[in-house]
């Protein structure tokens, strides 16, 4: 009997020890209200990612299906009614792989259903609107998924470097932006936001990359130079949006950019997390199935 006992005691510690793991959003969230130092996030570590780059562009693309499978869910049941969708926001700063993550990671979904929009300086018209404006204008409807390449935070992020608005309107964006991400997930949109963070280094590796390359000459600009004199007041700048506006409805997550491999999986499993959470169901057939396949059937004995 004793022996039985011991067997049984040595299972249940074997499964007490096998928790799941973390969701990766509980990984790399920014916690609400608390202070945030860029200085503390490595931009070269792989927090729960694979081990090495091999593994995580398998781990990625072994997502693919999954994820193009639930987008495709997403978008049938917005056809019964349902307005749930989702944008996923990407700031960060020049060459920390925006463009990039659109092309590897939502070129895993059908283009069809997503809507992607790069934000660039304001034009007069926009201008001539409330900063918002033109972010309403770009949101994804009912099933579909959205991509911001730069976002309404330029308005607090480069409009504060830049010292584009007086200091009193730049404080009270703040509050506008939170209540705009509160009014979106009250109407049924998961916004998911994701700071690429990339070092200082790293970016200059980058760019010496692009001038190395004839092929890439057309992405240097030569202010990307005068913009890397102003690093610490960008960094400060997205300290201060991320501190202000990670909540509950829209948190913010801090993804380390300096391995492009990483970069992705880690965005593409975020984008699985949610998307898996939503569980869109494709909607039941509001027509008699029956009917149907017995005319189809019956036109093939004519």
């Amino acid at each position: 009997m004793a022996k039985v006992k011991k067997k049984k005691d040595t299972k249940s510690k074997k499964d007490a020890s096998r928790k799941p793991p973390t969701p990766l959003r509980d990984v790399l969230r920014v916690p609400e209200g608390e202070r945030v130092n860029l200085g503390s996030y490595p931009a070269d570590a792989t927090p729960a990612g694979p081990t090495d780059k091999a593994a995580g562009l398998l781990a990625t693309a072994r997502m693919g299906e999954r994820l193009a499978d639930l987008q495709e869910r997403l978008h049938a049941a917005s056809t019964a009614g349902d307005r749930r969708r989702v944008l996923l926001v990407l700031q960060g700063m020049d060459t920390s792989g925006k463009g990039g993550t659109v092309k590897h990671v939502i070129g895993q979904f059908n283009p069809s259903g997503c809507r992607i929009r790069a934000f660039k300086a304001p034009t007069p018209e926009e201008l001539s609107h409330p900063f918002l404006w033109r972010i309403t204008q770009a949101l994804p409807v009912p099933g579909e998924i959205g991509i911001f390449d730069r976002s309404h935070y330029e308005d607090v992020l480069i409009a504060r470097v830049r010292e584009l608005v007086p200091p009193s309107d730049l404080g009270r964006r703040y509050g506008r932006i939170n209540q705009f991400e509160q009014s979106l997930a009250d109407d049924g949109v998961t916004v998911i936001k994701c700071f690429l963070h990339i070092s200082y280094e790293q970016q200059r590796r980058r760019l010496l990359e692009r001038l190395d390359n004839p092929d890439k000459h057309w992405k240097f600009n030569p202010g990307d130079i005068e913009e890397r004199a102003l690093w610490p007041a960008y960094q400060e700048a997205y300290e201060i949006a991320l501190e202000r506006c990670s909540t509950a409805h829209a948190p913010w997550f801090v993804i380390p950019a300096d391995r492009k491999w990483y970069r992705n999986w880690a965005i593409s499993s975020l984008l699985l997390e949610h998307l898996t959470a939503l569980d869109p169901q494709y909607p039941k057939a509001d027509f008699d199935v029956t009917a149907a396949r017995e005319l189809l059937a019956g036109e093939g004995a004519a």
